[in-house]
């Protein structure tokens, strides 16, 4: 199948899979960070939040790879040979991870945020009327019933974020992509490789679709819909 290309592929499949599960640790950190920073009474907290999301929501994907990517090795180097270090090659999957977290970060930023307007503030003041400390009110009130609102949007960052990653074979990473490039160049049957992958990527999608369904069902549990 595939002319013996198959295992390859999957083993593509494999790194893809791990860049995109790291990268949406990555971008839960950003997001989080960035909605809370929204929602802070710190005006400058607010500016630097609202700048990081319109800078990474107007610009192209790919763009922002490559200049994160290239400017980021580019600074990196340049700091290391004021300190008298050697040339540093930064590793793909490092940059890849780093720079897909970084981008879904600011989509997140705004799923989260609505998550958490969603909230009735009597709950939360209702926790600092009790003596909790926002550090307590976040985790205790505010996190748990973020999840159940954030989940829808948080299900499209995600499926985006799986289909960016092909992305990452730009800049040089062995994935999924990369490979079925190199077999298709090898071939001549760019179709057939790619339509594979396509298949593929429809697949982690649809198990990720249910998946999600079924972790908003839970968390729904107990709520009453509002009857229109």
């Amino acid at each position: 199948m595939l002319h013996g290309y198959l295992p390859a592929i999957l083993e593509g499949l494999s790194m893809t899979l791990r860049v995109a599960a790291l990268s949406l640790l990555i971008a839960c950190g950003f997001g989080l960070a960035g909605a809370v920073a929204k929602l802070s009474d710190s005006r400058a907290a607010r500016l630097v939040a609202d700048v990081y999301t319109t800078l990474i929501r107007g610009l192209p994907e790919l763009v922002l790879m490559l200049i994160i990517f290239y400017g980021g090795q580019i600074a990196i180097n340049n700091a290391a040979e004021r300190w008298g270090y050697g040339y540093i090659d930064i590793d793909p999957f490092i940059a890849g991870t780093v720079t897909m977290g970084f981008i879904s970060g600011a989509y997140l930023t705004e799923t989260f945020r609505g998550a958490i307007l969603a909230i009735p503030k009597g709950q939360i003041e209702a926790g600092h009327a009790f003596g909790l400390s926002r550090f307590d009110v976040l985790t205790r009130i505010t996190l748990p019933q973020m999840v159940r609102h954030a989940i829808p949007g948080f299900a499209n960052n995600w499926l985006v974020m799986v289909k960016a990653t092909a992305l990452v074979s730009i800049i040089g990473l062995d994935d999924m992509v990369h490979r079925a490039g190199l077999a298709s160049a090898a071939t001549r049957e760019p179709f057939t490789f790619y339509t594979a992958i396509a298949a593929i990527y429809l697949a982690i999608t649809t198990v990720s679709i249910l998946a999600l369904h079924a972790l908003e069902k839970r968390y729904s549990l107990g709520v009453r819909k509002a009857e229109l």
